[in-house]
Protein backbone atom coordinates (compact mmCIF):
# COMPACT_ATOMS: atom_id res chain seq x y z
CA UNK A 1 0.00 0.00 0.00
CA UNK A 2 1.47 3.64 -0.99
CA UNK A 3 2.65 5.44 2.27
CA UNK A 4 -0.10 8.40 1.65
CA UNK A 5 -2.80 5.58 1.00
CA UNK A 6 -1.74 3.96 4.38
CA UNK A 7 -1.27 7.54 6.01
CA UNK A 8 -5.14 8.00 4.96
CA UNK A 9 -6.72 4.31 6.21
CA UNK A 10 -4.99 4.16 9.37
CA UNK A 11 -6.21 7.85 10.11
CA UNK A 12 -9.87 6.60 8.99
CA UNK A 13 -9.80 3.17 10.98
CA UNK A 14 -8.38 4.77 14.13
CA UNK A 15 -11.49 7.40 14.10
CA UNK A 16 -14.00 5.44 12.72
CA UNK A 17 -12.87 2.76 15.95
CA UNK A 18 -13.70 5.97 18.57
CA UNK A 19 -17.10 6.74 17.31
CA UNK A 20 -18.23 3.32 17.57
CA UNK A 21 -16.95 2.70 20.73
CA UNK A 22 -18.52 6.44 22.30
CA UNK A 23 -21.72 4.65 23.25
CA UNK A 24 -20.01 2.03 25.45
CA UNK A 25 -17.68 4.40 27.45
CA UNK A 26 -21.21 6.81 27.53
CA UNK A 27 -22.71 4.02 29.10
CA UNK A 28 -19.69 2.51 31.39
CA UNK A 29 -19.35 5.95 32.89
CA UNK A 30 -22.36 5.52 34.92
CA UNK A 31 -21.27 2.28 35.76
CA UNK A 32 -21.02 3.54 39.08
CA UNK A 33 -23.95 5.41 39.55
CA UNK A 34 -25.89 2.54 38.49
CA UNK A 35 -24.33 0.54 41.16
CA UNK A 36 -24.94 3.16 43.88
CA UNK A 37 -28.51 3.96 42.85
CA UNK A 38 -30.12 0.82 41.24
CA UNK A 39 -28.54 -2.04 43.05
CA UNK A 40 -28.01 -0.23 46.12
CA UNK A 41 -24.71 -1.41 46.51
CA UNK A 42 -22.21 -0.68 49.85
CA UNK A 43 -19.80 2.42 48.98
CA UNK A 44 -17.07 -0.51 49.42
CA UNK A 45 -18.23 -2.35 45.81
CA UNK A 46 -18.16 1.10 43.85
CA UNK A 47 -14.84 2.33 45.58
CA UNK A 48 -13.28 -0.96 44.82
CA UNK A 49 -14.34 -0.97 41.37
CA UNK A 50 -12.75 2.74 41.49
CA UNK A 51 -9.62 1.76 42.89
CA UNK A 52 -9.70 -1.41 40.45
CA UNK A 53 -9.88 0.70 37.48
CA UNK A 54 -6.34 2.21 37.68
CA UNK A 55 -5.21 -0.80 39.92
CA UNK A 56 -5.50 -3.46 36.71
CA UNK A 57 -2.97 -1.32 35.04
CA UNK A 58 -0.08 -2.98 36.99
CA UNK A 59 -1.72 -6.12 35.62
CA UNK A 60 -2.08 -4.02 31.97
CA UNK A 61 1.48 -3.81 31.11
CA UNK A 62 2.04 -7.55 30.69
CA UNK A 63 -0.29 -7.64 27.95
CA UNK A 64 1.49 -4.54 25.97
CA UNK A 65 4.81 -6.35 26.68
CA UNK A 66 3.66 -9.19 24.46
CA UNK A 67 4.16 -6.63 21.63
CA UNK A 68 7.88 -5.00 22.55
CA UNK A 69 9.71 -4.92 19.50
CA UNK A 70 7.32 -7.26 17.70
CA UNK A 71 5.07 -5.09 15.31
CA UNK A 72 3.64 -7.92 13.66
CA UNK A 73 1.88 -8.54 17.03
CA UNK A 74 0.23 -5.06 17.32
CA UNK A 75 -3.47 -5.97 15.12
CA UNK A 76 -3.72 -8.98 16.86
CA UNK A 77 -2.77 -7.24 20.53
CA UNK A 78 -5.82 -5.13 19.80
CA UNK A 79 -8.47 -7.65 18.45
CA UNK A 80 -7.86 -9.54 21.00
CA UNK A 81 -7.80 -7.68 24.11
CA UNK A 82 -11.26 -5.85 22.73
CA UNK A 83 -12.78 -8.94 22.45
CA UNK A 84 -11.63 -10.24 25.77
CA UNK A 85 -12.79 -6.35 27.09
CA UNK A 86 -16.18 -6.75 26.00
CA UNK A 87 -17.47 -10.68 26.50
CA UNK A 88 -18.91 -10.16 30.18
CA UNK A 89 -21.25 -7.46 28.78
CA UNK A 90 -22.98 -9.63 26.68
CA UNK A 91 -24.29 -11.34 29.93
CA UNK A 92 -25.53 -8.21 31.79
CA UNK A 93 -29.10 -9.28 30.65
CA UNK A 94 -29.18 -12.28 32.98
CA UNK A 95 -26.50 -11.84 35.36
CA UNK A 96 -26.66 -8.53 37.96
CA UNK A 97 -24.79 -9.67 40.54
CA UNK A 98 -22.96 -6.58 41.56
CA UNK A 99 -19.53 -8.21 42.50
CA UNK A 100 -19.76 -9.84 38.81
CA UNK A 101 -20.59 -6.32 37.27
CA UNK A 102 -17.56 -4.41 39.02
CA UNK A 103 -15.14 -7.10 37.75
CA UNK A 104 -16.32 -6.58 34.35
CA UNK A 105 -15.58 -3.33 35.12
CA UNK A 106 -12.01 -3.65 35.94
CA UNK A 107 -11.34 -6.46 33.20
CA UNK A 108 -12.74 -4.07 30.65
CA UNK A 109 -10.52 -0.79 32.08
CA UNK A 110 -7.27 -3.36 32.31
CA UNK A 111 -7.43 -4.72 28.54
CA UNK A 112 -7.99 -0.89 27.58
CA UNK A 113 -5.55 0.05 29.02
CA UNK A 114 -3.56 -2.58 27.90
CA UNK A 115 -3.82 -1.92 24.54
CA UNK A 116 -2.75 1.71 24.31
CA UNK A 117 0.73 1.02 23.99
CA UNK A 118 -0.39 -1.04 21.47
CA UNK A 119 -2.24 1.75 19.48
CA UNK A 120 0.14 4.46 19.85
CA UNK A 121 2.68 2.00 18.39
CA UNK A 122 0.64 1.71 14.99
CA UNK A 123 -0.34 5.49 15.04
CA UNK A 124 3.80 5.90 14.98
CA UNK A 125 4.52 3.48 12.74
CA UNK A 126 1.67 4.55 10.24
CA UNK A 127 2.14 8.34 10.62
CA UNK A 128 4.06 11.21 11.00
CA UNK A 129 3.99 13.04 13.96
CA UNK A 130 1.55 16.20 13.15
CA UNK A 131 -0.61 13.95 11.55
CA UNK A 132 -0.56 11.60 14.35
CA UNK A 133 -1.67 14.14 17.29
CA UNK A 134 -4.56 15.46 14.58
CA UNK A 135 -5.47 12.17 13.97
CA UNK A 136 -5.87 11.42 17.77
CA UNK A 137 -7.69 14.58 18.53
CA UNK A 138 -10.01 14.31 15.96
CA UNK A 139 -11.27 11.15 16.59
CA UNK A 140 -11.36 11.61 20.39
CA UNK A 141 -13.34 14.80 19.31
CA UNK A 142 -15.93 12.93 17.18
CA UNK A 143 -16.08 10.08 19.79
CA UNK A 144 -17.17 13.14 22.49
CA UNK A 145 -19.35 14.76 20.16
CA UNK A 146 -21.13 11.14 20.10
CA UNK A 147 -21.34 11.29 23.42
CA UNK A 148 -23.30 14.96 23.60
CA UNK A 149 -26.67 13.40 22.22
CA UNK A 150 -26.52 10.03 23.95
CA UNK A 151 -27.20 10.62 27.34
CA UNK A 152 -30.80 12.09 26.58
CA UNK A 153 -31.49 8.81 25.33
CA UNK A 154 -29.70 6.97 28.17
CA UNK A 155 -30.50 8.60 31.06
CA UNK A 156 -34.10 9.10 30.12
CA UNK A 157 -34.36 5.79 29.17
CA UNK A 158 -32.95 4.66 32.59
CA UNK A 159 -35.21 7.02 34.57
CA UNK A 160 -38.45 5.23 32.74
CA UNK A 161 -36.74 1.94 33.39
CA UNK A 162 -34.21 1.22 36.24
CA UNK A 163 -33.26 -2.24 34.33
CA UNK A 164 -32.48 -0.43 31.27
CA UNK A 165 -29.15 -0.62 31.44
CA UNK A 166 -28.97 -4.64 31.31
CA UNK A 167 -29.67 -4.14 27.77
CA UNK A 168 -27.75 -0.45 26.64
CA UNK A 169 -24.69 -2.61 27.76
CA UNK A 170 -24.76 -5.35 25.23
CA UNK A 171 -26.00 -3.32 22.68
CA UNK A 172 -23.16 -1.19 22.96
CA UNK A 173 -20.27 -4.02 23.57
CA UNK A 174 -21.31 -5.28 20.39
CA UNK A 175 -20.97 -2.34 18.64
CA UNK A 176 -17.91 -1.23 20.28
CA UNK A 177 -16.46 -4.52 18.76
CA UNK A 178 -18.18 -3.49 15.09
CA UNK A 179 -14.94 -0.63 15.15
CA UNK A 180 -12.57 -3.30 16.29
CA UNK A 181 -12.83 -5.19 13.82
CA UNK A 182 -12.02 -2.30 11.48
CA UNK A 183 -8.20 -3.04 12.15
CA UNK A 184 -8.08 -6.15 9.70
CA UNK A 185 -8.54 -3.50 6.85
CA UNK A 186 -4.92 -1.92 7.58
CA UNK A 187 -1.37 -3.22 7.19
CA UNK A 188 1.79 -2.04 9.35
CA UNK A 189 4.75 0.24 7.89
CA UNK A 190 7.84 -1.71 9.75
CA UNK A 191 10.82 -3.50 9.12
CA UNK A 192 10.84 -7.40 9.60
CA UNK A 193 12.46 -8.01 12.95
CA UNK A 194 14.38 -11.20 14.22
CA UNK A 195 11.45 -13.70 16.04
CA UNK A 196 14.38 -15.66 17.16
CA UNK A 197 15.17 -12.80 19.90
CA UNK A 198 12.19 -13.09 21.60
CA UNK A 199 11.67 -16.55 22.82
CA UNK A 200 9.29 -16.89 25.51
CA UNK A 201 9.83 -16.70 29.29
CA UNK A 202 7.73 -16.36 32.29
CA UNK A 203 10.30 -15.04 34.69
CA UNK A 204 10.71 -12.54 32.02
CA UNK A 205 7.08 -11.81 31.20
CA UNK A 206 7.07 -11.14 34.51
CA UNK A 207 9.89 -9.06 35.15
CA UNK A 208 9.75 -6.97 31.62
CA UNK A 209 7.52 -4.07 32.62
CA UNK A 210 8.59 -3.28 35.66
CA UNK A 211 12.58 -3.84 34.82
CA UNK A 212 11.48 -1.08 31.85
CA UNK A 213 10.04 1.17 33.82
CA UNK A 214 13.18 1.49 36.21
CA UNK A 215 15.54 1.53 33.38
CA UNK A 216 13.62 4.57 32.22
CA UNK A 217 13.37 6.23 35.93
CA UNK A 218 17.23 5.93 35.92
CA UNK A 219 18.31 6.52 32.31
CA UNK A 220 15.66 9.77 31.54
CA UNK A 221 14.88 12.13 34.41
CA UNK A 222 12.52 14.25 32.21
CA UNK A 223 10.50 11.64 31.83
CA UNK A 224 10.51 10.63 35.50
CA UNK A 225 9.60 14.69 36.14
CA UNK A 226 6.67 14.32 33.71
CA UNK A 227 5.50 10.85 35.67
CA UNK A 228 6.16 12.94 38.96
CA UNK A 229 3.92 15.62 38.20
CA UNK A 230 0.98 13.57 36.55
CA UNK A 231 1.05 11.59 39.55
CA UNK A 232 0.04 14.16 41.84
CA UNK A 233 -2.44 15.10 39.16
CA UNK A 234 -3.97 12.26 38.62
CA UNK A 235 -3.95 11.16 42.03
CA UNK A 236 -5.56 13.95 42.80
CA UNK A 237 -8.60 12.93 40.38
CA UNK A 238 -8.50 9.73 41.62
CA UNK A 239 -9.48 10.90 45.67
CA UNK A 240 -12.25 12.72 44.01
CA UNK A 241 -13.89 9.94 42.11
CA UNK A 242 -15.06 7.60 45.31
CA UNK A 243 -16.95 11.17 46.28
CA UNK A 244 -19.30 11.34 43.28
CA UNK A 245 -21.94 8.59 43.48
CA UNK A 246 -22.58 10.13 47.16
CA UNK A 247 -22.38 13.15 46.45
CA UNK A 248 -25.07 13.36 43.41
CA UNK A 249 -27.21 10.91 44.89
CA UNK A 250 -27.59 11.58 48.95
CA UNK A 251 -26.37 15.39 48.47
CA UNK A 252 -27.77 17.01 45.48
CA UNK A 253 -30.14 13.85 44.98
CA UNK A 254 -29.87 13.75 40.87
CA UNK A 255 -31.89 11.89 38.44
CA UNK A 256 -29.97 10.04 36.00
CA UNK A 257 -31.07 12.36 33.47
CA UNK A 258 -29.20 15.05 35.07
CA UNK A 259 -26.34 13.09 35.85
CA UNK A 260 -25.73 11.72 32.42
CA UNK A 261 -26.41 15.26 31.04
CA UNK A 262 -23.52 16.39 33.68
CA UNK A 263 -20.76 13.83 32.56
CA UNK A 264 -21.16 12.92 29.17
CA UNK A 265 -22.99 16.04 27.43
CA UNK A 266 -21.15 19.06 28.97
CA UNK A 267 -17.98 17.21 29.32
CA UNK A 268 -18.50 16.06 25.75
CA UNK A 269 -19.17 19.61 25.00
CA UNK A 270 -16.13 20.59 26.59
CA UNK A 271 -13.91 18.43 24.97
CA UNK A 272 -14.98 18.68 21.53
CA UNK A 273 -14.61 22.76 21.60
CA UNK A 274 -11.34 22.63 23.06
CA UNK A 275 -9.53 19.44 21.80
CA UNK A 276 -8.59 20.53 18.15
CA UNK A 277 -7.00 23.77 20.12
CA UNK A 278 -5.36 21.95 22.62
CA UNK A 279 -3.32 19.82 19.54
CA UNK A 280 -2.41 22.63 17.89
CA UNK A 281 -0.64 23.93 20.76
CA UNK A 282 1.03 20.90 21.98
CA UNK A 283 3.97 21.06 19.88
CA UNK A 284 4.32 25.19 20.75
CA UNK A 285 4.64 24.44 24.51
CA UNK A 286 6.62 22.03 26.38
CA UNK A 287 5.35 18.75 27.38
CA UNK A 288 5.71 20.02 31.04
CA UNK A 289 3.96 23.19 30.57
CA UNK A 290 1.02 21.48 28.23
CA UNK A 291 0.79 19.26 31.32
CA UNK A 292 0.69 22.20 33.86
CA UNK A 293 -2.32 23.49 32.50
CA UNK A 294 -4.15 20.44 32.31
CA UNK A 295 -3.85 19.66 35.90
CA UNK A 296 -4.91 23.67 37.07
CA UNK A 297 -8.04 22.66 35.20
CA UNK A 298 -8.31 19.55 37.05
CA UNK A 299 -7.48 21.84 40.38
CA UNK A 300 -10.89 24.21 39.23
CA UNK A 301 -13.02 21.37 38.52
CA UNK A 302 -13.99 20.84 42.26
CA UNK A 303 -14.39 24.22 42.99
CA UNK A 304 -17.46 24.60 40.03
CA UNK A 305 -18.68 20.76 41.32
CA UNK A 306 -19.13 22.27 44.94
CA UNK A 307 -21.15 25.43 44.14
CA UNK A 308 -22.94 22.55 42.67
CA UNK A 309 -24.54 22.83 46.04
CA UNK A 310 -26.23 25.98 45.45
CA UNK A 311 -27.25 26.46 42.01
CA UNK A 312 -27.19 23.29 39.65
CA UNK A 313 -25.88 24.68 36.32
CA UNK A 314 -22.23 24.86 38.53
CA UNK A 315 -22.40 20.85 38.26
CA UNK A 316 -23.01 21.32 34.71
CA UNK A 317 -20.21 23.82 34.70
CA UNK A 318 -18.16 21.89 36.44
CA UNK A 319 -18.06 18.76 33.95
CA UNK A 320 -17.44 21.80 31.38
CA UNK A 321 -14.35 22.09 32.76
CA UNK A 322 -13.65 18.90 33.35
CA UNK A 323 -14.28 17.91 29.44
CA UNK A 324 -11.76 20.83 28.64
CA UNK A 325 -9.12 19.13 30.80
CA UNK A 326 -10.06 15.91 29.79
CA UNK A 327 -9.13 16.96 26.19
CA UNK A 328 -5.78 18.09 27.07
CA UNK A 329 -4.65 14.88 29.33
CA UNK A 330 -6.17 12.92 27.13
CA UNK A 331 -3.51 13.97 24.08
CA UNK A 332 -0.58 14.56 26.66
CA UNK A 333 -0.57 11.18 28.54
CA UNK A 334 -1.55 9.21 25.80
CA UNK A 335 1.25 11.15 23.12
CA UNK A 336 3.58 11.06 25.67
CA UNK A 337 5.22 8.39 25.21
CA UNK A 338 5.83 8.87 21.42
CA UNK A 339 7.19 12.43 22.36
CA UNK A 340 10.07 11.09 24.61
CA UNK A 341 10.65 7.86 22.77
CA UNK A 342 11.22 9.93 19.63
CA UNK A 343 12.56 7.29 17.55
CA UNK A 344 13.00 4.60 20.13
CA UNK A 345 9.82 1.81 20.65
CA UNK A 346 7.67 4.35 22.19
CA UNK A 347 5.31 0.97 23.66
CA UNK A 348 7.85 0.80 26.49
CA UNK A 349 7.30 4.41 27.45
CA UNK A 350 3.72 4.33 27.10
CA UNK A 351 3.77 0.63 29.22
CA UNK A 352 5.27 2.82 32.18
CA UNK A 353 2.39 5.40 32.20
CA UNK A 354 0.07 2.65 32.32
CA UNK A 355 1.58 1.59 35.57
CA UNK A 356 2.18 4.99 37.16
CA UNK A 357 -1.59 5.10 36.87
CA UNK A 358 -1.75 1.48 38.70
CA UNK A 359 0.52 2.54 41.42
CA UNK A 360 -1.64 5.73 42.28
CA UNK A 361 -4.70 3.56 42.12
CA UNK A 362 -3.23 1.59 45.28
CA UNK A 363 -3.91 4.22 47.69
CA UNK A 364 -5.56 6.84 46.34
CA UNK A 365 -9.24 5.89 45.57
CA UNK A 366 -9.16 4.21 49.26
CA UNK A 367 -7.97 7.52 50.65
CA UNK A 368 -10.84 9.52 48.95
CA UNK A 369 -13.49 6.93 49.86
CA UNK A 370 -11.68 7.16 53.78
CA UNK A 371 -12.40 10.77 53.71
CA UNK A 372 -15.75 10.50 52.72
CA UNK A 373 -16.31 7.72 55.25
CA UNK A 374 -14.66 9.97 58.41
CA UNK A 375 -15.85 13.04 56.77
CA UNK A 376 -17.55 14.06 53.90
CA UNK A 377 -17.71 14.18 50.13
CA UNK A 378 -16.86 18.11 50.22
CA UNK A 379 -13.69 16.70 52.31
CA UNK A 380 -12.67 14.66 49.21
CA UNK A 381 -13.31 17.13 46.51
CA UNK A 382 -11.01 19.90 48.69
CA UNK A 383 -8.02 17.34 49.18
CA UNK A 384 -8.46 16.22 45.48
CA UNK A 385 -7.98 19.87 44.34
CA UNK A 386 -5.30 21.09 45.90
CA UNK A 387 -3.14 17.92 45.08
CA UNK A 388 -4.16 18.74 41.38
CA UNK A 389 -2.91 22.17 42.36
CA UNK A 390 0.48 21.28 43.55
CA UNK A 391 0.77 19.14 39.96
CA UNK A 392 0.33 22.30 38.24
CA UNK A 393 2.95 24.34 39.98
CA UNK A 394 5.54 21.31 40.11
CA UNK A 395 5.15 20.82 36.38
CA UNK A 396 5.31 24.69 35.65
CA UNK A 397 8.75 24.30 37.69
CA UNK A 398 10.00 21.27 35.90
CA UNK A 399 9.48 23.12 32.53
CA UNK A 400 11.15 26.52 33.95
CA UNK A 401 14.43 24.06 35.28
CA UNK A 402 14.39 22.29 31.45
CA UNK A 403 14.57 25.84 29.34
CA UNK A 404 17.47 27.47 32.14
CA UNK A 405 19.17 24.19 30.99
CA UNK A 406 19.03 24.53 27.12
CA UNK A 407 19.64 27.95 27.35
Amino acid sequence: MEPQALEKKTSSVFIWTRILEAPFWTIYGMLIFILCKSLHAPPLQYTLLIALKPLVSLVSPYWSALIHKRPDRLRLNVILADLIAHIPFFFFPFIQNTWFIVGSGALFFMMKRGIIPAWMEILKLNLPQKKREKTFSYGSTLSYLVSIVLPFLFGRWMDLNPKAWTLLFPLAALLSLCGTALLLRISLSFEPQDKSITNFSLKNAFLKPWKNAWHLYKTRPDFTRFQVGFMLGGGGLMIMQPAMPAFFDRILHLSYTEIALAISTFKGIGFALTSRLWANRMNRFGIYRFSSFVTLLAALFPCALLLGQFQLPWIYGAFLIYGVMKAGSDLSWNLSGPIFAKEEDSSVYSSVNVVTVGIRGLFAPFLGSALCGLTSPVWALFVGGILCSIASLQLNLFQRRTSFIKE
